[in-house]
């Protein structure tokens, strides 16, 4: 079963806290036990100290005052007992204290001048070895012990007590974080509710802001900015609909009205002719309008792979003349290349072209009879640039911004001798996009329009 974030987060948090709990309990219990040992440790030394002080060393014979086996700790095993006993070197027993009874300690050479812990008559003991010594000579051993019942029973209940409130611990501990990771995320259950509630139809209503500005606010600012963004894109996309079906249109009712002419009555073969090139031309310009769309669509989401080539802009230049002499001869323009030699570029050739093609087309449409164009290329702070100047109406200042977008056409309505799609300008601005080139577009109602492109330095 896959656990809701809300669980995940409680459960780590648990993890994270139990873990830290555990490590609490195993400090209070190693500090207890370390204390419980330091002190019982501390009273074998002092009975260890006190006792060494009644061993009489005769010769090489050891022996206890036995005035010291009258204390009350020696002769009971019950209260706080203190066990004594001496041995020789090798461990035999040369006497002990009356409460031992029938039993004895034994002792542990390998933690001789150490502690040790033992059971005696079932009882656990703590064990003190003290080599007897004089003028530098062992004569044999002191072992003094006590009792480890009370620091034992004070760890296992204890354990005892830690291990039962440890699970009790972390089942309050998974509800509260449950609890706390439920406040933590109810802003982004919010975020959640809105982010559903909007749709196509109202895609101007944005998730409220935090008024904290932490991880949330960047959050909430990010999906806001993203949704503008969807937002411009479907108004983009719906304006580009419409644009297109309406250019798509036009042609198809002027080819179906020359049909139906045609279809009404026998005609003549001079008028099928007319009727006929008439209809050609409205399928070469659906034809062109249709290529253009698809060349705005190609590039739209993504750069395609661009293939760069080292171009000379002169020579490119006048390949494209070539191909619009016939243009320029009808309407009598006056064509001037102010050229510097050895100008030339990185670039991607096909989409170079496609934008002087667009750039020199506008020009010759936009001038009248008779006007002029000059194309000019060279440097300008060591970045080679190409700028194509004409002479035509100009464009209103007002509506500068506004020719970069699908089907806009400056002013149509005043000249409706002049034909296009109003795509021109925004394959440009497109390309210029992918190609990293640099746009600038000047002009002056009745004194014509000026477009500079130029490339960075290392282009």
């Amino acid at each position: 079963m896959k656990l809701g974030f809300k669980e995940r987060l409680a459960f780590w948090y648990l993890l994270s806290t139990a873990s830290i709990v555990f490590i609490v309990f195993m400090v209070i219990i190693f500090t207890v036990k370390h204390s419980a040992y330091n002190y019982l440790d501390h009273a074998i030394i002092k009975e260890s100290q006190k006792h060494a002080k009644d061993i009489l060393i005769s010769g090489s014979t050891l022996r206890f005052n036995k005035k010291a086996w009258r204390q009350q700790e020696h002769q009971v095993v019950e209260v706080n007992p203190v066990f004594i006993q001496i041995t020789d070197l090798n461990g035999k027993l040369i006497d002990k204290s009356p409460n031992l009874k029938a039993d004895s300690l034994t002792l542990f050479k390998k933690t001789i001048g150490g502690f040790a812990n033992a059971v005696l008559s079932g009882i656990p003991i703590r064990q003190y070895q003290q080599p007897v010594q004089k003028n530098g000579k062992t004569y044999g051993y002191l072992l003094v012990a006590l009792s480890q019942k009370g620091p034992v029973m004070v760890l296992q209940q204890l354990k005892s007590t830690l291990l039962i409130a440890f699970p009790i611990v972390l089942l309050i501990l998974f509800f509260w974080a449950r609890f706390i990771a439920g406040k933590g995320i109810q802003p982004v259950t919010s975020i959640i509710h809105t982010a559903k509630k909007i749709t196509q139809s109202n895609l101007g209503e944005r998730i409220p802001v935090p008024q904290n500005k932490d991880e949330l606010h960047v959050l909430v600012n990010t999906i806001n900015q993203l949704l503008d963004r969807i937002e411009n894109a479907v108004k983009r996309e719906k304006q580009f609909t419409s644009d297109a079906a309406h250019e798509l249109k036009t042609p198809l009712q002027v080819m179906k009205g020359n049909m139906e002419i045609l279809m009404r009555k026998p005609r003549t073969t001079e008028e099928y002719q007319t009727k006929i090139e008439h209809c050609l031309r409205e399928v070469d310009r659906m034809s062109h309008l249709t290529d253009q769309l698809l060349l705005l669509a190609r590039f739209e989401s993504q750069k395609e792979a661009l293939e760069e080539e080292n171009i000379w802009l002169q020579e490119t230049i006048e390949q494209l003349i070539k191909r619009r002499a016939h243009q320029l001869e009808e309407k009598q323009i006056d064509l001037k290349i102010v050229s510097e030699k050895n100008v030339h570029v990185s670039t991607d050739p096909y989409l170079f072209n496609i934008i002087l093609d667009n750039l020199l087309s506008n020009a010759i449409k936009y001038t009248p009879e008779e006007g002029s164009i000059t194309i000019e290329t060279g440097f300008t702070n060591q970045s080679p640039y190409f700028c194509v100047t004409d002479t035509g109406m100009g464009i209103p200042k007002e509506e500068q911004n506004r020719i970069f977008d699908r089907f806009y056409r400056s002013e149509a309505m005043k000249h409706p001798g002049i034909k296009g799609t109003g795509l021109g300008l925004s394959i440009v601005k497109r390309l210029t996009e992918i190609l990293d080139l640099n746009f600038k577009l000047e002009s002056e109602p009745g004194a014509g329009t000026s477009v500079l492109i130029y490339f960075p330095e290392n282009k």
